[in-house]
């Protein structure tokens, strides 16, 4: 019989990360994106672990229970390939299996990239391979959205910070129920009209998604609040390090990904409207050539593993059979 979720903490490149851990067998790891934490794969632990698996899913650098360094520049993508890094060594392994979605996609793809000998096998969800640094520079996106665009937005340290963390409850719904496949209209890039916040353009709904509950919805709120008036910098540091990767990974510039991958996305998330989303889609073959699958799953939207649980899990199944075999 497979016991509950654990919890408990790990010292990595000197921080404190928190992590939840189930099961058994080959790690597998569950990278989280923003604005989650570990309980976003609350769906995921126990079908994996009863599989065989030992699943660890860690609150990433600035998240939620684990620690959050002070410096901005703490938190680029070398940092967080590091703590992954240092992650499976301190959980006493050779190697894991990487599961990333949204803003842990990055960082699993690029480990895979950059540690092929410590993974096995690369799971994306939501977010394809944009090697190496992840995002688009922030010149680009100007261009292309404007200076409303949510990743420039967030560039101002201490504007969205604030805003976020006045109601972080509500700010937790409104950025979960805006991203959801539920949600009425066609999903469009999240741009914010000048003299409005993220929260106006996402609205303020009242009613939950259907797959999320109350008690879902406290969690994650309970976890942001440690962090009282910071509890969304440590994440939204991720966002003001895009040009800062590009620099620091502009060595690794056309390197693909050679350990077994699988991408799944949801046909309504809002990063398929994105610029170069569609040509990195197309191009998973070539910047991936051990592709198991790519896998898009109808009327889901951004959050993937907690939207579409039994598709994802069965998904995430078959791939790692297949890596066993």
């Amino acid at each position: 019989m497979v016991q509950a979720v654990k919890h408990g903490s790990v010292e990595v490149n000197g921080i404190r990360l928190h992590i939840a851990e189930q099961g058994e067998g080959p790690l597998v790891l569950l990278l989280h994106g923003f604005p989650e934490s570990w309980y976003s794969w609350r769906h995921q632990f126990g079908p994996l672990a009863e599989a065989g698996y030992r699943v660890v899913a860690p609150d990433q650098r600035g998240y939620a229970r684990s620690e959050r360094p002070a410096d901005l520049a703490s938190y680029t993508l070398p940092h967080l390939v590091g703590d992954v890094v240092g992650l499976i060594r301190a959980l006493g392994e050779q190697s894991a299996v990487l599961v990333g979605h949204d803003m842990g996609g990055p960082v699993a793809w690029l480990t895979a990239v950059l540690r092929p000998d410590l993974v096995r096998g690369v799971v994306g969800l939501s977010t394809p391979p944009a090697l190496p640094a992840g995002l688009a520079p922030t010149a680009l996106s100007r261009e292309t959205y404007g200076e409303g665009f949510y990743q420039l937005y967030f560039q101002q340290p201490g504007r969205a910070d604030a805003e976020l963390a006045a109601d972080i409850r509500a700010s937790l719904l409104g950025i979960l129920a805006g991203g959801s496949g539920d949600r009425p209209g066609e999903p469009k890039p999240w741009v914010i009209p000048e003299g409005r916040t993220l929260l106006d353009l996402l609205g303020r709904p009242r009613e939950l998604p259907g797959w999320l509950t109350e008690a879902d919805l406290a969690v994650f709120a309970e976890d942001y609040a440690l962090h009282g008036e910071h509890a969304f910098t440590g994440p939204l540091n991720w966002y003001r390090n895009i040009d800062r990767n590009h620099e620091l990974l502009a060595a690794f510039q056309g390197l693909g990904v050679t350990v077994p991958a699988l991408y799944v996305v949801g046909d309504r998330d809002m990063v398929t409207t994105l610029r170069g989303v569609d040509r990195r889609r197309a191009a998973l073959p070539a910047i991936a050539p051990k592709l198991h699958a790519s896998i898009t799953l109808p009327g889901c939207g951004h959050w993937t593993q907690q939207e579409r649980p039994a598709e994802v899990n069965e998904a995430l199944l078959d791939f790692l059979a297949h890596l066993d075999k």
